[in-house]
């Protein structure tokens, strides 16, 4: 007995002691896993910043030699200019020193004839000749252009008047560095908001003094979209920019919703140049995103992105049907595992006049919106949310208890009602262009809101008591709906006025 309850007592401790073991080595690999995931991003960080370095740095060469560039060739074409200025000058002095010139030696011409005309004149022996001479060379002399030239140059050599000194634009060149840039911007998450696929982004500029870069300009934003809450693990997705903001606050609408996270960054930049990027900030967005469940969709509807078409087969669809039953009765009676699953794709479609699609993501706890817009050519739809493991086949949406809708037709004549457990209330609502649905799952609100025109077209009270899903009907056109989105601040009203139960 001793060695028996030995026997029987050694394998549970070691079996408790290989437990804690294996325990302890998972917590050690799964730690393992978690700081070599974490490697993996820090030097994928490190390779995208060596990448973005080499890129930047070349792009500041670049620059830098264009800059230089601008400055040698503003310096040539100035140079040239004093020179054409120079040299107009000189032209100018040179005309006017060859006019000079040209008159003394037509002066000293004249000036050569009449000594020779006087020195013959100083030969003539007769009194009478040598008086007319003699008055003749008087007249003249007077006349002489010796006498009414100046013998002075009109213009002067010196050309110092052009001379140049740039000893200061020197000093300055020597003196010439890399301009200051702006401080890092400080995102003030306490001002920043997120609300009706809107983002508004508030940061704190870090000083305008000369040693921070001078008066900041504008500034430039930079967002992506993750399902990473660290924003510095963020990686893969490109950033969206918003450029030439004057404020330092700023709104991007419009926005789809379809990740978790929206990664935010600032930068400031004044004339000279843009500094570096605040911290980046991660917004969580919190939005139902989902889409179709093409597994689902009944055989006469195409799924196409966020599009649903209803696409008749008629009796081409009835002999592909025939076909396919032909080929089943003619096989072996062990279908192979491909044949399985199309077989169980198709017994999840919807059959017969059930024109029906159901969402592909679930809805157990909290609130959800999403919107459906009928494209101009739909005869007959119907969306709401529904039990999935409730529906049939062949079953419509609101013809059972599993299953809630707003149905709308323009088949004949315009017609719109609320379904629910093959009940229907008539609606006297014109059609709407645009479908709100929102589904307050913990509550039981279901609301159904006419977007466009902002108003509440039906609402259900009830108390769900299985995972819901969005759920479409489509028969003649098609149907588009836009998802990602959130709760938008308008339903707060309809809530607070529609809490009482409808059916």
């Amino acid at each position: 007995m001793h060695w028996s309850v030995k026997l029987l007592v050694m394998p549970r401790a070691y079996g408790e002691g290989q437990d804690r073991r294996t325990e302890a080595l998972r917590r050690i690999i799964s730690t393992l896993a978690s700081k070599n995931e974490e490697l993996h991003h820090f030097l994928e960080s490190v390779d995208n910043t060596v990448a973005g370095l080499q890129e930047e740095s070349c792009k500041v060469m670049s620059e830098l030699e264009e800059e230089l560039e601008k400055l040698s060739s503003a310096l040539k074409e100035r140079g040239a200019e004093l020179g054409d200025i120079i040299n107009k000058e000189k032209q100018r002095k040179e005309a006017e020193l060859e006019r000079q010139l040209l008159e003394g030696r037509n002066a000293l011409l004249s000036c050569e004839e009449l000594l020779e005309f006087a020195n013959q004149t100083l030969s003539v022996t007769n009194e009478e000749e040598f008086f007319t001479a003699a008055k003749q060379i008087k007249e003249r002399v007077t006349m002489a252009p010796a006498f009414r030239l100046t013998t002075r140059p009109m213009v002067s050599e010196n050309m110092s008047q052009y001379t140049v000194d740039f000893s200061t634009e020197r000093a300055g060149l020597q003196r010439l560095y890399f301009l200051p840039v702006p401080g890092s911007p400080e995102i003030d998450t306490s001002r920043c908001a997120v609300r009706d696929n809107a983002i508004t982004v508030a940061w704190q500029p870090i000083g305008e003094t000369a040693e921070d870069g001078g008066p900041i300009e504008r500034y430039e934003l930079e967002y992506r979209k993750t399902n990473c809450d660290n924003p510095l693990r963020v990686t893969g997705a490109c950033w969206e920019k918003i450029c030439d903001i004057r404020n330092t606050e700023v709104t991007i609408s419009g926005l789809k919703f379809d990740t978790l996270f929206v990664v935010v960054r600032v930068r400031a930049r004044n004339k000279a140049a843009a500094g570096e990027f605040s911290e980046p900030v991660a917004m969580e967005t919190r939005a139902f995103n989902f889409g179709f469940d093409a597994a689902t969709a009944h055989a006469e509807l195409k799924v196409q992105g966020d599009t649903i078409t209803w696409e008749p087969q008629g009796v081409k669809g009835h002999e592909a049907r025939l076909r396919s039953k032909d080929n089943k009765s003619s096989r072996g009676s062990t279908p192979s595992p491909h044949k399985t699953a199309e077989s169980r794709v198709r017994r999840e479609r919807f059959a017969g006049e059930s024109y029906t699609v159901l969402g592909d993501q679930d809805m157990n706890k909290g609130c959800y919106y999403w919107e459906l817009r009928p494209l101009d050519d739909w005869k007959s739809l119907s969306v709401g949310v529904a039990y999935r493991g409730n529906l049939g086949r062949f079953d419509q949406l609101g013809k059972s208890a599993g299953s809630w809708c707003l149905f709308a037709s323009q088949w004949l004549q315009s017609s719109l009602a609320a379904k629910h457990n093959n009940r229907a209330k008539a609606l006297d609502w014109q059609l709407p262009r645009r479908i709100g649905i929102y589904c307050d799952y913990d509550h039981g609100d279901l609301l159904f809101v006419d977007v466009d025109r902002l108003c509440l077209l039906h609402s259900f009270k009830t108390k769900f008591v299985q995972p819901l899903v969005p759920a479409f009907t489509v028969w003649c056109g098609s149907i588009t709906i836009a998802t990602g989105l959130q709760v938008p601040s308008f339903m707060g009203t309809f809530l607070e006025t529609h809490r009482t139960p409808s059916q």
